[in-house]
């Protein structure tokens, strides 16, 4: 019972943990200062949060920066190969039509003969002057530069926009009935 008679001498105040786990006193004990020390606390956090949010997207903004120059250098060389490449077509694509054209004149002007046997002469004359109009146009076609012959091709759907219309149908038509089979 001795030990009953002995009072435990400690503080009268009682002890909690902050968030950190350190040992405090009560708010009463803390008193304004405690308050006062918490808001400078947060207030420092806070800035420093907005300090590296700052940091953040400055460094973002960098880097999207370099990634839009380099997205602007690639597309720059990219359309220029395009260009390159389509010239090249289109230079081959001029010949290849070129060609054709003095083909089929070759062809019409070889059968003549025979429209002029089953047909008569008129006709085989109609035949002839055909060939020669493709053979001048395959040579008018070699002659010109693409850019120059997309230059009259402009001109003459101005000038003639319904025979434009009807020819685009007819070339629509035959290139149907062509990639049809």
């Amino acid at each position: 019972m001795a030990t009953d008679d002995k009072t435990n001498e400690t503080s009268a105040v009682p002890l909690t943990t902050d968030a950190a786990g350190a040992a405090s006193g009560s708010a009463a004990a803390q008193g304004a200062g405690g308050k006062e020390e918490a808001k400078s606390r947060f207030n420092s956090a806070l800035d420093e949060a907005k300090a590296g949010a700052q940091a953040l997207r400055g460094e973002a903004s960098t880097r999207a920066h370099a990634y839009k120059e380099q997205a602007t250098a690639k597309g720059s060389e990219y359309a220029e190969q395009a260009k390159a490449k389509g010239g090249e077509l289109a230079v081959e694509g001029k010949h290849k039509a070129s060609e054709a054209l003095t083909s089929l004149s070759r062809v019409v002007a070889e059968n003549a003969a025979k429209i002029d046997d089953n047909f008569g002469p008129k006709y085989g004359d109609h035949a002839r002057n055909a060939a020669r109009s493709l053979q001048d146009a395959a040579a008018h076609i070699d002659t010109k530069s693409y850019d120059e012959l997309g230059d009259e091709a402009r001109e003459f759907v101005k000038k003639n926009p319904g025979l434009s219309v009807g020819m685009a149908a007819f070339g629509g038509y035959i290139l149907a009935r062509i990639f049809r089979r």
